[in-house]
């Protein structure tokens, strides 16, 4: 199941179509969905977290929380819809492309791909580029 919450006042639209497209991509990585939430909040919310969870005194756009079992994909994934603004913006994208690549970047986390290092980040970017070719719903 795959839940959505906001901690301000960004409403998210086409929820049903967003958990179907997450849904799908999690089971093209060969894993099935579990529960999945998404917190949407803004940036003093998401920096609490990252100081006191992660120790990084530092601005972030996702940060995700996993507690897959297995194949199976559980977890909590914090968006900040300030940070998301913002680099849609500073990458020439729209809002809306640029929020589907994270919430879909959190999942593939869940899926076992990582972006510390160079051929790490080519690979999540490769990754994030399919699943957003694969949204039919827009």
């Amino acid at each position: 199941m795959i839940e959505f919450f906001s901690e301000t006042d960004f409403e998210l639209s086409k929820k049903e179509e967003l958990s179907n497209w997450i849904s799908s991509v999690i089971t093209s990585e060969g894993f099935s969905l579990g529960d999945v939430t998404y917190v949407f909040c803004d940036d003093a919310y998401l920096h609490q977290l990252n100081v006191e969870f992660l120790d990084h005194d530092t601005l972030t756009d996702i940060i995700s929380f996993d507690y897959s079992m297995g194949k199976e994909v559980h977890g909590e994934i914090y968006i900040s819809i300030e940070r998301v603004k913002e680099n849609a913006l500073q990458f020439n994208t729209t809002f809306e492309t640029e929020l589907h690549r994270v919430i879909i970047h959190g999942v593939l986390h869940y899926c076992g791909y990582k972006d510390k290092t160079t051929p790490q980040i080519t690979q999540m970017r490769a990754k994030e580029d399919a699943a957003l070719a694969r949204r039919d719903f827009l």
